[in-house]
């Protein structure tokens, strides 16, 4: 019995020692994993994500935030599981929202008036972005309806209005919030969901990329930017920096080749970018390349806040000077009296995703595409510059800061095959906020609402809605055996 060893003896040691090596090699694991993902970064994220959302849709929108919150936030896949942990306070008084997460991960959205709320993600200065309130200008685009919602006299109209507003009996839901269709320059119908109204603003998302392509392009027609001219991003200055190779262009077309993935996860760069960093634009300006410029589209909102940046400086360099720049060449020719565009603390607008405006002026920002840049009979964008937009990206769906049914993409052969023409192309954001420019029809159909019909948030109901509109009216679009794209 004496040359039994208790466990703890001699022969004990080097299975003690293995497992404190295990054990860490594991911790390191984790602390490598923690570094790379940052899961308090992505929870952050989504704090951040509610926080703006509902504090743009409560202050700018005006609309019901427990009503935002269910069916805007809670039912998106990642957030419903954050749900039941998730506490939001809306303060009226101070004007502010407040999210956090079983009492972590707080992040806060302000409201400052004419440009929107702000998610505070740092310390340093805030740039207060306010443009001076100079008397607007009488816009160049006629008035497109009057003051009261436009009801369709065409039996075929309204019912072709009811099928997109109606409702499935289970989940997922559609939640069509506003309807507008323009046709020769004024609203032949229109429907709006309760609370909502002709002059509610209402957040494009992903629309507000169409919004910054029109501003390059005014930038474009006065000489002070040029496509593809090397982007002028002070951090790729230097020539022998491979991100010289980037163009203004590339970045319009999601083709620069930097690792700014969406994965729409939280863990990717651009959620990070949105969410938590108070420099957009620096933080995606600093990301290195993963691939060569230009050879493969990779959407990302982080593409689209350094064209912000960069219109804002060539604008004047502060947010005051490129909010006054937006409303003066932009909106208040096209009589956008409802826009709002949000930015970060430097002052660039967050021309990805959080613009605002009715939906009425959302179809004024496709009738001027329609029009080939032409409003009131002044050019505001370069002559082919829609058509510049419309053009597919390698093939695929996207052209530059809209999609399109140019190209082979399966989704552009599956809307011309459910009877949208050909040469549409779109403004599109998340939950299904889009505004369809349909040139060989001479029509313009903005659709926003909240729609949790995956994966397309429900683009096939508008795709009946623009087929069934196009019957109603007996116009002649271009049909699917016109196009070079062929189904």
């Amino acid at each position: 019995m004496r040359n039994l060893r208790p466990a703890g003896g001699r022969r004990g040691r080097p299975g003690r020692l293995i497992g404190g090596l295990v054990l860490l090699a594991g911790l390191a694991l984790v602390a490598v994993a923690w570094s790379i993902y940052r899961p308090d970064k992505t929870l952050r994220v989504a704090t951040g994500l509610t926080a703006h959302t509902l504090c743009s849709e409560t202050f700018v929108s005006h609309l019901d935030p427990a009503e935002i919150y269910a069916q805007a936030i809670t039912p998106f896949p990642g957030l419903r599981l954050l749900a039941p942990y998730m506490h939001y306070t809306v303060d009226r008084a101070n004007l502010d929202v407040t999210v956090d997460l079983a009492g972590h991960f707080t992040s806060r959205a302000i409201y400052r008036g004419r440009i929107g709320c702000l998610v505070l993600a740092g310390t340093g200065a805030i740039d207060d972005g306010r443009p001076p309130d100079d008397a607007p200008a009488p816009p160049l685009l006629a008035d497109i309806a009057g003051p009261d919602v436009v009801v369709a006299d065409n039996p075929a109209l309204r019912a072709a209005l009811e099928h997109v507003f109606a409702e499935p009996k289970i989940p997922p839901h559609r939640w069509v919030k506003a309807v507008v269709i323009v046709k020769d320059g004024r609203v032949v119908a229109e429907r709006y969901a309760p609370g909502i109204g002709v002059d509610t603003p209402l957040l494009g998302y992903s629309a507000s990329k169409s919004i910054m392509n029109a501003l390059v392009g005014i930038l474009v027609r006065e000489g002070r930017l040029t496509p593809q001219a090397a982007a002028p991003v002070a951090a790729w200055r230097d020539p022998g920096d491979p991100r010289h190779a980037i163009t203004l262009d590339n970045l319009l077309r999601m083709t620069s080749g930097l690792a700014i993935a969406q994965t729409g996860s939280g863990f990717d760069p651009a959620a990070r970018m949105l969410f938590t960093e108070q420099d957009m634009a620096g933080y995606a300006e600093a990301r290195p390349l993963r691939r060569a410029p230009g050879t493969e589209m990779d959407y990302s909102d982080a593409s689209t806040v350094i064209v912000a940046r960069i219109v804002r400086d060539a604008a004047g360099g502060t947010g005051a000077a490129v909010q006054a720049f937006a409303q003066r060449e932009l909106f208040q020719p096209l009589g956008m009296q409802s826009m709002v565009m949000e930015a970060d603390a430097t002052g660039t607008p967050v021309g990805s995703t959080f613009f605002l405006a009715s939906a009425r002026d959302w179809a004024r920002l496709g009738m001027l595409y329609l029009n080939d840049g032409v409003a009131g009979g002044r050019r505001i964008l370069p002559r082919g510059w829609a058509r510049y937009s419309a053009a597919s990206t390698l093939g695929t769906s996207y052209g530059a800061g809209f999609w399109t049914n140019a190209g082979r993409d399966p989704g552009a052969l599956g809307r011309i095959r459910g009877g949208m023409p050909c040469d549409t192309f779109f403004a599109s954001g998340v939950l299904g906020q889009r505004v369809y420019i349909m040139p060989s029809a001479g029509l313009v159909i903005a659709r926003f609402g909240v729609s949790q019909r995956l994966p397309d948030y429900d683009i096939v109901a508008d795709v009946r809605l623009a087929r069934e509109t196009i019957a109603a009216l007996h116009l002649i679009a271009l049909r699917s055996e016109d196009c070079d794209n062929k189904p």
